[in-house]
């Protein structure tokens, strides 16, 4: 078996291993939890607990528990629900299909976005710092869905607002789920298109009388193969990252039904909610290293690859500057204030010279709640952030133990981890930090995976070793700047994204505890009553699409910077008469 084939079957075993443990590594009686789930009127006496263990077999422990679903699931039976008693496989195969219905939606919205995002790149040949696209990716998924909903559904009445009941019910949730996953992946694709385009094939072409269009479709062909598996990556986590907004649309999906599994501890089809996620993983992973092998052809297997040359991104410093004044402005001003104070009589005011951005549903000032939240807010998703690009380099060195690895940890909705890792350690900060970690690393270890074998492969790489330079030269001057800094530009990408997943699991228990001004909390707290009071809401969002405007076009200004030192070094060396 391969190095990726083992590190998979290792992963999904401990996984399922993971969900069927869930009852006892929470602490909690199974019994009790799945009585109140039953019925919730009925008193939990002792006989009744009793009857539930028998029923459920749970005096058995938890290894005989895990050994009889594995034996069942052998013979194609997933079991039956502890709390309806009903068959686990037809549920599973239901939600499975309704979200794999939303997904395929959500993802044409996505890469018609990604699409207009590139274009301006195809057309110019240069690309911009990014900003517009990093900001759009961060547009919080939830509270997308919650406007859209009351814009779209309820104001104007042109489309349904809840259920799965044909076409049009899938508009808003695909429009909510595919706005932040086509700015992520126009960003990805547009900065990596302008070296491609700067390559001197492209010139030659063009002066032949080549059309645009088969020479944007060259490129975008040759600029492809690294970033095919962060598609793949991305359409699974449409199906089963999708929680939230199946949870304000009330879309039956197989994710909200393994998060009322979870809350329940209904086991079975729990397990058979996570197996059927971790095969959609598996499979969406084999079929984009498929896609990426065909697009790069013959060239990754006869070393025959010639990687483009970096091109820092061209961008004013006014850019970074102008999105650091006023996110900074905000926070300062905010850390003068009490983001504690209750004030009943002035519960959801609109912004005020008294209360800049309006109170909130308690009365207490949003902006001293944004200031004094962005410290944790941001220094979590920051940490975890770097922890996880340090990971993703790590196992980029790897490439079969990253694959196997990625696809399942890319497979599992934050809200189960977050679960597990709550059961475990208890709710809180750290919890939800070392959960949303546990599955950040994927989408940037294929990508350094991708990239490493790609470089490992170029030509002038095999030049180096047939003049005998050292391996730690190769890495150290090659391999790893080739890698390190696309990788380091798609983990600032992610970052508010990160932030995002911290505050989705805050807002089901298991991260920062109420009433601590963390940014999630703001937004969680304030979607009840965005309709009446939206700069609750709207403060906390806008204040994490600057952070990821900020992030990426200070990113790209500061690798131009450095670019254009090294040049300029380099041409002064060439000049002067010393090097003559």
């Amino acid at each position: 078996m391969s190095a990726a084939g083992a590190t998979r079957a290792l992963c999904l075993v401990t996984v399922l291993a993971a969900v069927g443990l869930l009852p006892w590594l929470s602490g909690k009686d199974p019994a009790l939890t799945v009585l109140r789930a039953r019925s919730a009127e009925q008193e939990p006496t002792k006989e009744a607990l009793d009857a539930v263990r028998r029923d459920l077999g749970l005096d058995a422990g938890p290894l005989s528990l895990l050994g009889n679903w594995a034996s069942d699931l052998l013979r194609g039976d997933l079991g039956t629900s502890w709390v309806s008693g009903t068959d686990v496989l037809p549920s599973v195969v239901s939600g499975l299909q309704v979200s794999l219905g939303l997904m395929g939606a959500a993802f044409g919205v996505a890469l018609l976005l990604a699409c207009a995002l590139v274009a301006p790149v195809l057309v110019r040949g240069r690309a911009s710092a990014g900003a517009w696209a990093a900001m759009l990716a961060a547009v919080p998924e939830f509270l997308l869905a919650t406007v859209a909903l009351l814009v779209c559904g309820v104001w104007l009445g042109w489309l349904p607002t809840s259920g799965w009941a044909g076409p049009e019910y899938m508009v808003l949730p695909a429009l909510a789920l595919g706005v932040p996953a086509g700015g992520l992946l126009g960003r990805l694709v547009a900065d990596a298109l302008p070296a491609v385009l700067d390559e001197r094939w492209v010139e030659l072409w063009r002066g032949a009388g080549v059309s645009r269009r088969s020479v944007s479709a060259a490129a975008l062909k040759r600029v492809l193969p690294p970033l095919v598996p962060q598609f793949g990556m991305v359409a699974v986590g449409l199906t089963g990252g999708a929680v939230p907004v199946e949870t304000v649309f009330a879309v039956p999906g197989i994710g909200r039904t393994a998060l009322g599994a979870a809350k329940s501890q209904d086991l079975p089809l729990l397990q058979g909610c996570v197996l059927a996620l971790l095969l959609l993983g598996l499979v969406t992973g084999a079929v984009a290293a498929l896609v990426r092998r065909r697009l790069l052809g013959p060239a990754l297997r006869d070393a025959g690859l010639s990687l483009p040359p970096v091109r820092p991104v061209r961008t004013r410093p006014a850019i970074p500057f102008t999105l650091l004044t006023v996110l900074a402005g905000a926070i300062g001003w905010g850390l003068a204030r009490d983001p504690y104070a209750v004030e009943t009589t002035a519960r959801l005011a609109a912004p005020s010279w008294s209360h800049p951005l309006g109170t909130d549903g308690l009365g207490r000032d949003v902006l001293a709640r944004l200031g004094h939240g962005a410290a944790p807010t941001v220094g979590t998703a920051a940490a975890v952030c770097a922890l996880s690009l340090l990971v993703a380099l790590v196992l980029g060195f790897l490439p079969g133990v990253a694959a196997g690895a990625a696809d399942i940890a890319n497979a599992l909705p934050p809200v189960i981890v977050g679960i597990l890792v709550a059961a475990t350690a208890g709710p809180g900060t750290g919890g939800a930090a070392l959960a949303v970690a546990l599955i950040s690393w994927p989408p940037l270890a294929a990508h350094a995976a991708a990239l490493v074998q790609e470089v490992r492969a170029s030509s002038f790489l095999t030049a180096q070793r047939a003049i005998g330079a050292p391996p730690l030269w190769i890495l150290t001057r090659h391999v790893l700047p080739s890698v390190a800094a696309p990788v380091a530009r798609h983990a600032l990408l992610r970052l508010p994204g990160i932030a995002l997943a911290l505050a989705s699991l805050g807002f089901l228990g298991l991260g920062a505890q109420p009433p601590a001004p963390e940014w999630g909390l703001l937004l969680d707290e304030s979607r009840a009553y965005v309709e009446r009071a939206p700069w609750a809401a709207l403060a906390p969002a806008v204040a994490l699409a600057l952070l990821a405007g900020l992030a990426v076009s200070g990113a790209a200004y500061a690798q131009g910077r450095k670019v254009t030192r090294v040049r300029k070094a380099a041409q002064v060396g060439k000049e002067s008469p010393v090097g003559v």
